[in-house]
């Protein structure tokens, strides 16, 4: 027979619960009045310190975005105002970015896009396969071959300038925008390269010799099993190799000099390069303008960010 229990013993082991419940939860409370308590002087000194020089660099990096924006929205030629808020606003610098008559912005956009895209999805391509290489075959110079590339890289960019100056000019690529592809391909490999070895580093080779198992060729095996599991991180090279060539100045307008090659970074200079005025108002709305592509993608690429830099910082 199943005895059955009366409701003084059914509420028994709940009533007996709470208060060690109860207890337990005190105990914690205290235990975070103590952690806090315990703090000594020096250590609230420098809590508070460490707060204080965050603020200061959160400051210092809205204080010169927010001088931008409201120069941009100011009548008139003027960059510096007196007040934080502009007792009137107006959009007429927008309208005078966006006038072709004026300013040929969308086609400095598109040869941005242009180069940044095609440049950042060949890179991907090319760092993959070599960080492959690197990471899973055994060959003469492996071990020394992407050192010495990143060594190279260790020189300054501007030591080369000259160099593919008369280069572009010989292959008759110079002041063309696939003369600035091919610059910029090479420039970003080595480090790339390195950054992705070490994420393959950290995947097993065990899924690898399964598919060996189930019959996959060795480019099979790359293509279906490691490179699907190396998606977060061909986002960051991607996106990186973009943003740096978007915001890229010194060597474009080196290589370039037709207004109707420009990429954005170098045409908005020219308001700043006018023969007879500096136009800072209307720079700082194509700045404004010129800054959304960057900020949609990054926020778009975000989580790949965030994963991919994480799993190929170190060796798993």
């Amino acid at each position: 027979m199943i005895e059955q229990q009366t409701p003084q013993q059914t509420a028994a082991p709940g009533a007996a619960a709470t208060p060690a419940g109860s207890l337990a939860v005190g105990g914690l409370s205290r235990g975070r009045t103590r952690t806090k308590a315990a703090l000594r002087t020096d250590e609230r000194i420098f809590l508070w310190i460490s707060r204080l020089i965050v603020w200061a660099v959160i400051l210092i990096m809205i204080i010169p975005l927010a001088m931008v924006v409201i120069a941009s929205v100011t009548p008139g030629e003027t960059f510096f105002v007196t007040s934080i808020i502009p007792k009137t606003v107006s959009f007429e610098h927008y309208s005078n970015v966006f006038d072709p008559n004026k300013t040929p912005i969308g086609t400095w956009l598109k040869n941005s896009a242009i180069v940044c895209l095609i440049t950042s999805s060949c890179s991907v391509v090319l760092v993959t396969s070599m960080a492959y290489a690197f990471s899973r075959f055994h060959f003469f110079g492996r071990k020394y071959g992407l050192m010495t590339l990143l060594l190279i890289q260790m020189f300054p960019a501007q030591m080369a300038f000259v160099a593919l100056f008369y280069l572009l000019n010989y292959i008759h690529l110079l002041n063309t925008l696939e003369g600035l592809i091919v610059v910029f391909l090479g420039g970003g490999i080595p480090f790339n390269a390195w950054l992705f070895k070490g994420y393959v580093d950290g995947l097993p080779r065990d899924l690898e010799e399964a598919a060996y198992v189930d019959g996959a060729t060795q480019f099979q095996a790359f293509w279906k099993v490691i490179l699907p599991l190396t998606r977060p991180m061909m986002a960051v090279i991607f996106i990186f190799q973009v943003i740096g060539i978007y915001n890229d100045y010194i060597l474009t307008n080196y290589l370039i000099n037709s207004g109707s090659k420009y990429t954005v970074a170098v045409g908005l200079f020219s308001f700043l390069n006018n023969q007879f005025a500096q136009n800072w108002n209307d720079f700082a709305a194509g700045a404004i303008i010129a800054t959304i592509p960057i900020v949609v993608l990054f926020l778009l690429a975000q989580r790949w960010l965030v994963s991919g830099l994480a799993s190929g910082a170190v060796k798993g």
